[in-house]
Formats: C-alpha cells, sequence, structure tokens
C-alpha cells in the first residue's frame, strides 16, 4: 500500500431476486435501468482465489499457478533471529504488513465458514484452504512466544523507494515485533480473530492443525487484553500505511467473539457482553468495515447469534440486541435505509466511502450484507430500517448489484476484477506485475532502475494480477488505469479476500436459476405433449 492510505446455508429461489435493486439514500428502492447481463461468478471466484497466489512471499510450492512468480524473502527474519519466510505482500509493494495481512485471513476464513459447500461445489475449497493456510502457517512462526508477535517484515518508506519484483529486493527486510513492553493490541487481535476463525476452517479436515491455531489464537488474544496498546505507537513504521485509527477496542472484541465462535466458551461471550460499552461494541454506529475497523464485523456476528435457536440469558439477549440495532444501523445504512447517515452512491449505483481504495469497502459491505441476508432468512426474519423493513432477497440483490458494478455492470463497462471479463484493468500499481517474470528474466533489476525500465512504461502489465481488485472509480465512476495512479489501480489482499465467499453464494443461485429454468422449460414440453 502506497504512504498515506486511509485506507452452510440454503439458498432462497433465486428468481426472487437476481434482478438486481438499487437503493438511494434518500428514497426508498427502486429499479434501474441497469443492464441486465450475466456475470460468470464461477470463474471470478476461482481468479479472486488464484489472486493469493501472486502475492505470496517465501519459497514458492510447486503446485504454484501464478507461475510469474518466484521465490522471495527467504531471509526475513534473519537479523532478528527468527524464521519468518512466508506470508503475504498486502498490496503492490514487498512490505509484510501483519495487520492487514491477519484480516485478509479471517474473512477468507468466514467465507469458509459460511458457504463451504458452495466454495467445494464451484471445486475451489483446496484453493481456498491453501490461501488461508499461507497465511495462518506464517502467524504460527511470527508467535515465537506468548507475549510476543513478529508484526510486519519491511518498511514501506525503504520499499517505496524502490520499484523491484520481490524476487530482487535490495530493500531493508528489518522485522517489528510486539511485545509485553512494546503492546499492539490490535494486530494481536486481528491475528487471534484470524488464527481462530481459521481454527474452524481445519476442524474437520485437519483437527491437530485446527487444535494449533485455536492454541495460539487463545495466546494471542490474552496477550493483546492484558498488555493494552496501539501496535502502530510501537511499530512506528506502520503509521502512514496501516495507522491505527480506530485504536484496538474493536480489535479485541472481534478477537473474543471468534474465539467464542471456535470454542463456544462462556468466557469469550462474557467479554464480549461485559465490555459492550466501554469498547463501544454497543454504542458506535459505524458506515463502514475494513481492516482498521472492526465493528460491523462484530455487531453483525453479535446479532446472528440472536438468530441461533441457542437459548440466552435475558441480560444476554439484551446487551445483544443491542449490538444488533448497530449492526443494523451499518447494513440499512448501505442500502441507504436510514433516515440519517448513509453511505452515498455514485451515479451508476456503487457504495461510495472515501477516494483511495474505494473498492475495499464495496466488497466488505457485500460480503457482510451477503451473510447477513442468508441467516435473516434462515430465522425468517427481516432488517429492520428507518424507512421500514427489507427481505433477505433484497438485501442480497443489492449485494449482487455491487458485485455486478465490479464486474462490469459500470458507466465504464470495465471489470474491476483483473483478468475478468474483456475489459480490465492494464495497469495495475504492482512491482512484481509491471516487471517482466523473474522465470523469463532472471537478470538483476536494481532498486531504481525498475522506476526507469518499467513504471513509467505506458504498455500494459507484462504479468496479468489475476483476481485483483483493484482501488476502483471515484466517485463519479470516473476511472484511471495508470500505474501511477496508486489511488485507483493498486489492489490489496483484504479487497479481493471478503469477495470469495460472495462469488461462491452467488455462483450456486445463478445455477439454481439455471437448474429452475430447465425444470419449467421440461414441465412445459411435458404440458404441451
Amino acid at each position: 500500500m502506497e504512504a498515506n492510505q486511509k485506507k452452510q446455508v440454503r439458498t432462497q429461489n433465486p428468481s426472487t431476486w437476481l434482478m438486481a435493486f438499487v437503493f438511494l439514500s434518500s428514497t426508498s428502492f427502486f429499479f434501474p435501468s441497469a443492464s441486465c447481463r450475466s456475470f460468470n461468478y464461477k470463474q471470478a471466484l476461482s481468479h479472486s482465489l488464484l489472486y493469493f497466489e501472486s502475492q505470496r512471499s517465501g519459497h514458492l510450492p510447486h503446485n504454484q499457478r501464478a507461475t510469474w512468480r518466484h521465490h522471495s524473502g527467504l531471509t526475513d527474519g534473519l537479523e532478528q533471529g527468527v524464521d519468518l519466510v512466508g506470508g503475504y505482500y498486502d498490496a503492490g509493494d514487498n512490505v509484510k504488513f501483519g495487520l492487514p495481512m491477519a484480516f485478509t485471513i479471517t474473512l477468507l476464513s468466514w467465507a469458509v465458514i459460511e458457504y463451504s459447500d458452495l466454495i467445494a461445489g464451484a471445486g475451489e475449497y483446496e484453493h481456498a484452504l491453501e490461501a488461508i493456510k499461507w497465511g495462518t502457517d506464517y502467524f504460527i512462526k511470527a508467535h515465537t512466544h506468548p507475549h510476543v508477535l513478529w508484526a510486519q517484515v519491511g518498511d514501506g518508506g525503504t520499499d517505496h523507494y524502490c520499484w523491484q519484483r520481490p524476487e530482487d529486493m535490495t530493500t531493508s527486510r528489518r522485522a517489528y515485533k510486539v511485545d509485553a513492553n512494546n503492546p499492539g493490541s490490535e494486530v494481536a487481535g486481528e491475528t487471534a480473530a484470524a488464527m481462530a476463525a481459521a481454527s474452524i476452517v481445519f476442524r474437520r479436515t485437519n483437527p491437530h492443525y485446527s487444535h494449533l491455531l485455536l492454541h495460539h489464537a487463545q495466546q494471542l488474544f490474552e496477550f493483546g487484553d492484558k498488555y493494552r496498546g496501539k501496535y502502530d505507537d510501537s511499530i512506528g513504521v506502520a503509521k502512514g500505511y496501516y495507522s491505527s485509527v480506530s485504536g484496538y477496542r474493536d480489535e479485541l472484541l472481534w478477537a473474543a467473539i471468534w474465539l467464542y465462535k471456535a470454542t463456544q466458551s462462556d468466557d469469550y461471550l462474557n467479554y464480549v457482553l461485559e465490555n459492550a460499552y466501554d469498547f463501544g461494541g454497543a454504542t458506535w454506529a459505524i458506515a463502514e468495515f475494513s481492516w482498521d475497523i472492526k465493528y460491523a464485523g462484530v455487531q453483525s456476528i453479535a446479532s446472528m447469534l440472536l438468530m441461533e435457536e441457542k437459548p440466552l440469558k435475558n441480560k444476554n439477549q439484551v446487551i445483544l440486541q443491542q449490538y444488533r440495532s448497530k449492526a443494523e444501523h451499518y447494513l440499512c445504512a448501505c442500502l441507504g435505509q436510514n433516515n440519517s447517515t448513509n453511505v452515498r452512491l455514485t451515479p451508476g449505483g456503487l457504495l461510495y466511502v472515501r477516494q483511495w481504495n474505494n473498492m475495499q469497502y464495496v466488497s466488505t459491505a457485500s460480503f457482510l450484507l451477503t451473510v447477513y441476508s442468508d441467516h435473516l432468512r434462515a430465522a425468517g426474519q427481516r432488517l429492520h430500517c428507518d424507512k421500514g423493513e427489507v427481505s433477505p432477497q433484497e438485501i442480497l440483490a443489492f449485494a449482487k448489484s455491487q458485485v455486478d458494478y465490479i464486474l462490469g455492470s459500470n458507466p465504464m463497462r470495465t471489470s474491476y476484477l483483473v483478468g475478468y471479463g474483456p475489459h480490465f484493468p492494464l495497469r495495475v500499481h504492482h512491482r512484481g506485475a509491471s516487471i517482466g517474470s523473474y522465470k523469463e528474466n532472471k537478470g538483476f533489476i536494481g532498486c531504481t532502475q525498475g522506476y526507469d525500465d518499467w513504471y513509467g512504461r505506458r504498455d500494459p502489465n507484462p504479468n496479468v494480477l489475476v483476481g485483483a481488485l483493484v482501488g476502483g472509480p471515484n466517485s463519479t465512476d470516473g476511472f484511471n488505469d495508470d500505474r501511477g495512479n496508486y489511488v485507483q489501480t493498486e489492489a490489496c489482499t483484504y479487497n479481493t479476500a471478503a469477495l470469495v465467499g460472495v462469488f461462491a453464494r452467488l455462483n450456486r443461485a445463478q445455477e439454481e436459476e439455471a437448474f429452475s429454468d430447465e425444470e419449467e422449460a421440461n414441465l412445459a414440453f411435458i404440458s404441451d405433449g
């Protein structure tokens, strides 16, 4: 990321929602005059999981599908005497930032937890598990002591001075940690959430690994809670790239609720309930969900607990209802159904939160809307907004409208998911993708040589960063496909991670619609006969 960025369920009849709605912040629902194009969500799902292989750091496996990449960062941690080889580069640079990496893995794990059957049905289950495990294997290495977590390798300042493939890096690979004397509750909490969520994913296929992840998650949560402090105060080089604006309280709630889901221990649920007010979980009404701000995620999961049949104490129900009211504020804001504080839409119908990498907010909103709609439907409930009730079908229809915009139903008629469709960004702001593949050209490319020989080229990137979701258009749906336009053309791992579950969900609905159409045609044929 460039500097200073602010940065198993059943499915209902798809015929009830395939016509996408758009919601305006000042009006009720209306049917747009948008294109009724059909999109290949299965292919989009496949592309999205392939993207994570392009972002890998470390020694690449024999089954690596992004073949233009090669081994990199093989001495990470050596200077500090710890093995930190592996993990993911967050975006178009070569720094390993622990906070967004952990959020990426939490999102991927959540997608598999909700939609494992759907992902498997699309033939992508093993790829999803590989993407998660590449991150969790690294977190195990990075958590070298109950109260020590190595939270970053490299720094943005020296890294951004150079334009190099990760295979050629000459920049600093210094590693940075948080510990009892230099706390970092955000990154400890988010990593705990990621490992707790992943422990659920691997519980059936790899129970020993699942238990190991849960053990690390519990230690990390205890560490982050006992030694409270902002991680970017301890790791100053994170400021300007992944500064913690919201503080660490949302991450502690986030970690606790994921640990509750992983263990069903009342200790973790009580933590979420007892800190509901002091930590802002039941009081903060937020209109975004991101690597920095987790409140909407916490509030949504807490709300889903109320939809389950498991009995809860009256006191718990009251607090969870307050969590739910804040979750509904977020969801209704995305749908434009609050009396005030709605998320604005571009003229083309895209959620618009802020200029820099706006697509991260679109993808996370689409995911939360999709998951919440399925839980509402399973419980036979509706979303309560200031302007009226919204059905699960309508919520899912809006999420679909956002995904369809991403895939090409937009004024620019371009896909913002790289490699998907006939038109997509060709000059993604990405060091590795913009320079000839190491496997084809093993000649060393120096620090500034990349700027001199590759950065300014008008040619398309020589390597297609398949599955990357770029920052996207501006507030008027405009987009400039220029490598130097990192505000719009840089992609981040968490952008794509949030779409994995949504693509799987929409693909299943599309398949069911096709089956339903075939059945109707067969019945009509029999009737005519």
